[in-house]
């Protein structure tokens, strides 16, 4: 379909998702979502893609959160299938095969926190701020908010963002681990592009396998530390950890293949 709210733009090998809703500070409105839903649902993958970093258009916002309009008289059972759309959408960046990065550059609120949290790993600019304020609206987030916070920065912090409905700053979201990096708005995405590019300077079969091992910490129906020693063990048959280990002891820097 026609992107207009979600621009995509390919910078090598990466892709740089930018939700373009100024106005309305980039909230996540039925077309937005749509849009997303196209991107990393319904489409394939590019293999030659090594990273994506999605961002918001303009300084103020990364995501403030859903279209509240949207909502006014709203039955129940389209409300709940408005939220499982939207899981399905967050649930397909979080399995996605390459590193995704969230830049947030503004305000990451309600559904924006939600995408935000769905990445792989979360940068801020200094003026970034945080929350699920759905209590304020006497509902709780719909698209893995109450999950998701929890895994991140542990139950009593989420517990108390969530019940509350408290906004936090930058510099307490990189304390409390929900990002691993602050900088200003001129370098956040420089900084979130020279990430991806130090990710894709290692070993490619070595990164598939750790998103295998870190989803199998999710999923209880798979015993992780087993998988990761099959995983540990298989790698080392291939040409990329012989290149790594010759590289290594060479004192040069690894040309991986990917075999």
């Amino acid at each position: 379909m026609d992107q207009k709210n979600v621009l995509i733009e390919r910078e090598g090998n990466l892709l740089i998702v930018t939700i373009a809703r100024p106005d309305a500070l980039n909230a996540l409105n039925r077309r937005t979502m749509t849009e997303l839903h196209a991107l990393f649902v319904d489409n394939p993958v590019d293999e030659s893609v090594q990273g994506v970093i999605i961002t918001g258009a303009g300084t103020k916002a990364f995501i403030a959160g859903a279209d509240i309009k949207e909502f006014v008289g709203m039955p129940a059972q389209d409300a709940a299938a408005l939220s499982a759309y939207g899981q399905d959408i967050f649930n397909a960046i979080e399995n996605y095969p390459v590193p995704v990065i969230a830049a947030i550059n503004g305000f990451a609120l309600g559904g924006g926190l939600e995408l935000a949290m769905a990445c792989h790993i979360r940068l801020a600019s200094d003026n970034a701020r945080f929350g699920q304020p759905e209590v304020n609206l006497g509902t709780i987030p719909g698209y893995g908010g109450t999950q998701r916070l929890i895994r991140l920065v542990g139950h009593g912090r989420a517990m108390h963002w969530l019940l509350t409905g408290d906004m936090i700053d930058a510099g307490t979201a990189l304390q409390a681990g929900l990002v691993t990096g602050v900088y200003s708005q001129q370098d956040l995405l420089p900084e979130a592009q020279k990430l991806l590019a130090k990710i894709a300077s290692k070993g490619p079969l070595a990164i598939k396998e750790i998103f295998n091992c870190a989803r199998a910490y999710h999923d209880p129906e798979i015993d992780g530390f087993a998988l990761e020693s099959d995983r540990f063990g298989w790698l080392f048959e291939t040409a990329d950890f012989t290149e790594g280990v010759n590289a290594f002891l060479a004192k040069r820097p690894p040309s991986f293949t990917g075999k």
